[in-house]
């Protein structure tokens, strides 16, 4: 199924709740991260549906969403690389985490099914390194000994664009291997030693479903609404997984959000038997003293329904919901730092 037509409809209804935006004081505007959007987007139609106020997200990426809230140009930014106390300081910005997801690698190689490809940290490494060129390479086969796999040269696909999802993907490469940490490192964008660009995890999730042989990263929503083929994984504790909404919870359940300045937590390679490796946070940006301070005091309703009401939408769509006690902490931090009268 072509990835466009999946969110086509959620992106017509964005765009008509951008031109409704221009007559209500109220409706929100915000932009950044894709690795949230198809959340972001069911939760807007469900507050339309239930409120009247409409949301209109620009699904455009964590580095642009960053620039975009810096320059005041939306009420909120969204960023799957949460800022550093620093860069928030310096920029005037709040920020929290408003739900958690997981990444999987896809593959598009004939005769593979879903969950039937076993691969680790430092096989996925290699093949984003340019060192295993091929399908039929020793250390993927004796991964999967089982599978016939062909001896075809790997199309490796990542982000061309300023992503969150490439921080958090590179994090867990890096954390993996030391070769991957000591020659590209982490980041939203990084210097890649292989690869074909696409923007956006609609992009990415595009180009591996129509590239036979091919190979990229994705939230597991794209992947699962676009019927792409993801792999198990091998843990930090060398458990072979499957992406679950118990493997993702497992992995989060690690997350000590209280102590970390801006909430800012990385859950890559977490431990734990049932532990996914490369589970994330995604985060909000909000300016402390919004200029619109209207529109800012309507977004942090829409965000407070969202965490009362939302939870169940998330979890359909392979989401995490926040714990009720980060939520808790995240109101007190709106009610404190942020200023909406």
């Amino acid at each position: 199924m072509n990835l466009q037509k999946i969110f086509r409809s959620a992106l017509i209804a964005g765009a008509a709740l951008g031109s409704i935006a221009s007559a209500h004081a109220l409706d929100i505007t915000g932009a950044g991260a894709t690795f949230p959007y198809p959340i972001y987007s069911k939760w807007a139609d469900a507050y339309k549906k239930e409120t009247g106020t409409g949301l209109n997200y620009q699904s455009i990426g964590s580095g642009a969403g960053v620039k975009q809230i810096q320059s005041k140009t939306v009420a909120f930014g969204a960023t799957d690389a949460p800022l550093t106390a620093d860069q928030l300081s310096k920029d005037g910005l709040v920020q929290w985490p408003q739900v958690m997801g997981a990444l999987v690698a896809v593959v598009n190689v004939e005769g593979v099914k879903a969950g039937e490809m076993v691969l680790d940290g430092p096989t996925v490494a290699d093949i984003y390194l340019g060192k295993i060129k091929t399908w039929d390479d020793a250390a993927i086969k004796k991964l999967n000994p089982n599978l016939n796999l062909p001896k075809a040269a790997i199309t490796v696909v990542r982000r061309s664009d300023g992503s969150g999802t490439t921080f958090i993907w590179t994090n867990y490469l890096a954390e993996v291997s030391d070769e991957w940490k000591s020659k590209v490192g982490s980041g939203t964008a990084v210097e890649w030693p292989v690869g074909v660009g696409a923007r956006g995890n609609e992009g990415v999730a595009g180009n591996v479903g129509q590239t036979r042989n091919s190979i990229g990263y994705v939230e597991y929503a794209y992947a699962k609404q676009s019927k792409l083929v993801h792999t198990a994984l091998v843990n930090k504790a060398g458990k072979t997984l499957q992406p679950t909404v118990a493997t993702f919870q497992a992995a989060a359940s690690n997350a000590d959000w209280a102590k970390a300045p801006g909430y800012r937590v990385i859950l890559t390679n977490q431990p734990g038997d049932q532990s996914w490796p490369i589970t994330a946070g995604t985060f909000i940006l909000m300016h402390a003293n919004p200029t619109n301070k209207a529109e800012a005091q309507s977004a942090l309703k829409f965000f407070a329904w969202a965490f009362e009401k939302g939870d169940k939408m998330a979890e359909e769509l392979d989401y995490i919901p926040m714990p009720d006690s980060v939520v808790a902490l995240i109101k007190q931090t709106w009610d404190k730092e942020i200023q909406t009268k």
